[in-house]
């Protein structure tokens, strides 16, 4: 009773292990060639569509963590939330993913909950999210003995100081943490009601070169009010609060760096007049 089901596994990503490490070992070799200059990082940000579009981003991204890093906790902020929703977190349980449960750290999550208002979620009782599921099998092949804590944060100034108070905890706890913020960029086209520069080579050439740009621009230079900003006045990050709380997070931890690993859109494996940018991101 105290596991998650997964919900996207056998549609948006491999149900079974060994498919699923087959797709992993294929996106590893996608991004051999794929380099950083930022050393030891604190953080990234990955996005979060079905596996064949971005899966290989987020792969790569988080086995760059798991190189540098072996974390008690692995912090996830997620969720499609506007400025006025709540907080969501699972405390206490286990989410279920094709290479085993992953276990929630629940002194870390007991703390931010005693501290700031949630609304708690159960392993029966969740609303279904693919921001946050879509990682969760990566960081369990990467990052076999670590918890987790899982957290939908809104893009709002609070969330901020959520994040921040998430290194203090952590700290008062002695767990070693990293920090994963899950967001997709502009979603552009017909099917998304966002057709700001009409259809074809153009539009796709604005989103990759201006909008998608802009709020890549505020990640690299780490500043999560103008992540967020971006996000909500342009529509250029569908997650812009957990893509700030990831930063702030990495900031309060002393990242002072951050880079692009690799830029895509999904219009790159399907052309079509709707698509949807994606970065991956290290800090």
């Amino acid at each position: 009773m105290n596991l998650r089901k997964s919900v996207f596994s056998g549609s948006w990503y491999p149900s079974d292990r060994q498919a699923c490490e087959d797709q992993i070992l294929q996106f590893l070799a996608e991004g051999k060639n794929q380099t950083v200059a930022v050393e030891n990082p604190e953080g990234g940000i990955v996005p979060h569509a079905g596996w064949y579009f971005s899966g290989s981003i987020a792969c790569n991204v988080i086995h760059r963590l798991s190189q540098s890093a072996s974390p008690d906790v692995v912090v996830i902020f997620g969720m499609h939330l506007h400025s006025g929703s709540p907080r969501y977190m699972m405390p206490e349980g286990r989410w279920e993913t094709p290479f085993g449960p992953i276990s929630v750290d629940t002194a870390l999550a007991e703390a931010l909950t005693s501290r700031y208002a949630f609304e708690l979620e159960t392993p029966t009782r969740f609303h279904p999210d693919n921001t946050i599921e879509l990682q969760m099998p990566f960081i369990r092949y990467f990052f076999k003995d670590a918890r987790v804590v899982a957290m939908g944060v809104p893009p709002a100034t609070e969330t901020l100081s959520v994040a921040r108070s998430v290194v203090e905890i952590a700290q008062d706890l002695n767990l070693k943490i990293v920090v994963v913020g899950s967001t997709d960029l502009t979603h552009y086209g017909p099917n998304y009601g966002f057709t700001a520069k009409g259809v074809g080579s153009k539009a796709v050439d604005w989103v990759r070169d201006q909008n998608d740009r802009q709020v890549i621009d505020a990640m690299i230079r780490m500043d999560p009010e103008a992540v967020m900003q971006e996000g909500l006045a342009n529509d250029n990050a569908c997650c812009c609060g957990a893509a700030a709380a990831a930063i702030a997070t990495g900031k309060a931890r002393g990242a002072q760096k951050a880079e692009v690993l690799v830029y895509a859109t999904s219009y790159d494996k399907s052309p079509g007049d709707s698509f949807v940018g994606y970065v991956g991101i290290l800090f």
